[in-house]
């Protein structure tokens, strides 16, 4: 039962993963403690708590945010995916497959803010933002080589302590060239 909002707290709606969750949070909850103390959404991750290792990485409206500097009630009305909404059923996500494939984990706690970041960083590619180290920002230029330098840069705001960035990096190249089969293979069948 929902209780009544006071001037610090309101009742709010959040869509997480396609669906709707009702839920009263003080203003001050971040999405991240509301996700896994009043939702019992655990992956998610918290690590530091101020917004610097990644651990607490979501995706909103399909763009990556660390869920610690996020409050609850800023993200009403908006798209949350968590790690728990990226596989499709029982088929794994081709990141999270990617990941596990390629021992893109070791102790597998940042594992989950890792693959949602991957996911942000992979359509960031291919829509053809730069990064800094892109040699050729001009946009006719297309999106630029998707290195190992590019992976490095564009996955730096996610941490890993046990040092897993080298599976993490051949992980995420995986998944981008598995992308890009996917976006050539359905680009030539709706032109059939």
């Amino acid at each position: 039962m929902a209780t009544a909002p006071s001037s610090t707290s309101s009742v709010i709606t959040l869509t997480i993963n396609g669906e709707k969750y009702t839920l009263p949070v003080d203003h001050r909850t971040t999405l991240l403690d509301a996700l896994r103390e009043h939702l019992d959404l655990t992956g998610t991750k918290k690590g530091c708590d101020q917004g610097q290792c990644g651990a607490c990485t979501v995706l909103l409206d399909g763009r990556r945010a660390v869920s610690c500097l996020q409050l609850a009630v800023a993200a009403e009305g908006r798209e949350v995916t968590t790690i728990e909404g990226v596989a499709d059923g029982d088929r794994l996500h081709p990141v999270q497959q990617a990941f596990l494939d390629l021992d893109g984990y070791q102790c597998g706690y940042c594992t989950p803010g890792q693959i949602c970041s991957a996911l942000a960083v992979i359509e960031e590619h291919a829509a053809g933002w730069p990064s800094a180290v892109t040699t050729d920002v001009h946009p006719e230029a297309g999106p630029p080589p998707l290195t190992a330098d590019e992976i490095r840069e564009r996955m730096s705001g996610n941490l890993c302590r046990c040092g897993a960035y080298v599976s993490i990096v051949q992980a995420v190249a995986r998944a981008a060239e598995a992308r890009a089969t996917t976006t050539t293979t359905t680009s030539k069948e709706a032109v059939a």
